[in-house]
């Protein structure tokens, strides 16, 4: 179940970052409010997630999750810029994510 919860915190921060970027300076009510559940939320299931996943595991994971989350969105949204580089990159974080959860025993 902790994988699960790491999963759902992982998109809420996506959801929170995305709202974040919407919010204008905190100018939009809406968008505001998404801030605020959203992170609240991710940062609830982070910690029932840290119940059966080694804390670093479960930080480093959601962490990875909001980064590739919030670039794709940010790519597919925003038309944030997509080169090889940023590309490459975006590829190890998902690689370095995957060989966390098989070796966090």
């Amino acid at each position: 179940m902790g994988w699960i919860n790491i999963i759902i915190a992982g998109i809420f921060e996506v959801f929170f970052a995305t709202c974040l970027k919407a919010s204008d300076n905190f100018t939009r009510i809406l968008p505001d409010t998404g801030v605020i559940l959203g992170a609240g939320l991710s940062l609830y299931f982070l910690s029932r997630a840290m119940q059966t996943i080694p804390m670093g595991t479960a930080y480093a994971v959601w962490t990875g999750i909001g980064s590739i989350g919030t670039v794709i969105l940010g790519i597919a949204i925003y038309g944030d810029p997509v080169n090889f580089g940023r590309m490459f990159f975006l590829s190890v974080l998902i690689f370095s994510l995957v060989g966390l959860k098989f070796y966090s025993g």
